[in-house]
């Protein structure tokens, strides 16, 4: 039988790099996905130095439409098969939707939606075999419309909704499945989606490293849902108790895209 491993995308930096420390020091055998193959070398590099088994390496550009094919032959090709899936891979964009680059926009839908689709439901087979599960990184953005991000909070909603239904779907089958919430983390991702350093409030803010354990240990225990930081907490439920035009109100407030 093959060996079980964890599957990470987008792994090579961030909260990626968090959850693949977090997993290994959990004794994890981890296959790394991300574009970039250097980034991703120096974090197995850096996983293995601390004593740990060496991750798998595969270059992969979720984006495509054949890279869910690919990452399932190269874990074949190794003999590995998953026991947890972490669908951690996204980008995010800020300005008006209808000023923004449409094939950009739709490249996020790809990575954001389908690819971590297709990646939730690749391995099914392999996960029950092994009584493992899904972690699927989503966002307290997932809870709201944004206004000013109006395609990278639709994805993250998809992430969301998605992932607390096949929590239902797949648990008969002994498979946990978690929707991992975070606020603002600390990482490449606010300067690829064009936010200035100060766009949000301090208080907001998580590690990387807090977001993964929190992620890690939510997993395990098979919840649903997992926001860190009661801040974020409280912020995840403002939907669920006012209106949504003052919802939509209140995060068009947060543009500071220069477009209104």
């Amino acid at each position: 039988m093959a060996r079980p491993v964890t599957l990470i995308t987008g792994a090579s930096a961030g909260i990626g790099a968090a959850l693949a420390e977090e997993f290994a020091a959990h004794g994890h055998e981890l296959v790394l996905v991300a574009r970039r193959a250097s980034q991703l070398k120096a974090v197995a590099s850096a996983i293995e130095a601390r004593g740990h088994a060496r991750p798998h390496v595969v270059p992969a550009d979720l984006a495509l439409p054949d890279a869910g094919e690919r990452i399932a032959a190269a874990l074949a090709e190794r003999d590995v098969a998953p026991q947890y899936v972490v669908n951690n891979a996204g980008f995010g964009l800020l300005g008006a939707a209808a000023r923004l680059d449409r094939a950009r926009q739709l490249a996020m839908i790809d990575l954001n939606a389908r690819a971590f689709t297709d990646l939730s439901l690749r391995f099914v087979d392999s996960l029950e075999r092994q009584r493992g599960g899904i972690l699927n990184v989503a966002s307290v953005a997932a809870f709201m419309p944004g206004p000013g991000m109006a395609v990278y909070h639709a994805t993250k909603a998809y992430v969301l909704s998605f992932s607390e239904a096949l929590h239902r779907e797949l648990a008969p089958r002994g498979i946990r499945v978690t929707a991992l919430c975070p606020g603002p983390v600390e990482t490449g991702f606010q300067a690829q989606a064009g936010l200035p350093p100060d766009y949000f409030p301090r208080r907001l803010t998580r590690s990387a490293e807090r977001v993964a354990r929190e992620g890690y240990a939510g997993l395990m225990r098979g919840r649903r849902v997992v926001v860190p930081g009661s801040d974020n907490k409280v912020l995840s439920l403002l939907p669920r108790l006012l209106p949504r035009g003052l919802m939509l109100a209140i995060m068009s407030a947060r543009r500071r895209d220069g477009d209104g």
